[in-house]
């Protein structure tokens, strides 16, 4: 078994997913809440990112292909539904549902299924690589070992967001709305990238 092949897969995941870059994004999609319902979203996500990643590393191209769709109208999809979260954390939308809803922790707002786990953990470019690593050998001891790296990324995402509660509290309030302002600049950004990748992988403009 060639571990410098799985090694390269975790970087790729690590790289793609980006833990690090989504810690200061999970503290501002979660404003004002404690740690234990940080820690239940943060979970919730995680396991939810975690199956649509497997059910990609093993059946993703023949289920895009059985439907019909492509991976660059996936991106492009992923891309559009992303600025729509960026518009929300620039204008503050998000927060005032939030105040809103505060005693139904568990509503509509609820971040844990979107953004957060798709299509910020188990985005077009996660799902996608998904398909491409498990698809380099078909051998069951290779997808295994896939899923196991990406089980890995999953598992640094959880630390950075248990750590993300004492990072909101030392930022404060006035901290986290510049954090959160901010990276909905970035996700803006990151989401017109998406939609640019997705057309550019579909030879519209080739």
């Amino acid at each position: 078994m060639d571990m410098s092949l799985y090694v390269t897969a975790f970087v790729t995941l690590f790289v793609v997913i980006d833990p690090i870059g989504l810690a200061p994004i999970f503290i501002a999609l979660t404003p004002g809440m404690d740690a234990p319902a940080r820690l239940r979203i943060g979970l919730r996500s995680l396991v939810i990112a975690a199956i649509l990643l497997t059910l990609f590393g093993l059946a993703g191209e023949a289920i895009l292909s059985g439907i019909g769709i492509s991976i660059s109208a996936f991106r492009i999809a992923g891309g559009l539904l992303l600025f729509l979260t960026a518009l929300d954390m620039l204008f503050e939308r998000r927060t005032e549902r939030r105040e809103g809803q505060a005693e139904n922790e568990g509503g509509a707002d609820d971040p844990s299924v979107f953004p957060l786990a798709m299509p910020l953990l188990a985005g077009p470019g996660a799902l996608a690589t998904m398909i491409l690593l498990a698809g380099e050998n078909q051998g069951i001891a290779h997808v295994a070992m896939i899923h196991l790296m990406m089980l890995a990324v999953l598992g640094i995402c959880m630390v950075l967001f248990v750590l993300a509660t004492p990072l909101a509290r030392a930022l404060g309030r006035t901290g986290t709305m510049v954090v959160t302002r901010l990276l909905g600049m970035l996700l803006a950004a990151l989401s017109v990238q998406f939609v640019i990748d997705g057309l550019q992988g579909s030879g519209l403009f080739s």
